[in-house]
């Protein structure tokens, strides 16, 4: 697994029940955790479109995200 340190940066409503979030890596020095994931990450974005109510209640903007990827083994 890899995991991911990102903040929701926009979020754009398109005026349905689906919105689209802009996610960034973390890039803050100060911040002794940030610092290792700058390191590893130091630049990256992920646009998702979201129509869970319940999710997109939790990702307001300036939200600090994990995101972890998992490789799927191939069958």
């Amino acid at each position: 697994m890899v995991r991911g340190k990102f903040r929701v940066n926009s979020i754009m409503d398109h005026g349905s029940d689906v919105k689209t979030l802009k996610l960034g890596c973390v890039y803050d020095s100060t911040i002794p955790e940030d610092k290792a994931f700058q390191k590893a990450t130091p630049w990256g974005e992920i646009s998702m479109d979201i129509g869970n109510p319940a999710a997109l209640e939790q990702l307001q903007i300036g939200a600090y995200v994990y995101v972890d990827f998992t490789v799927i083994p191939k069958e």
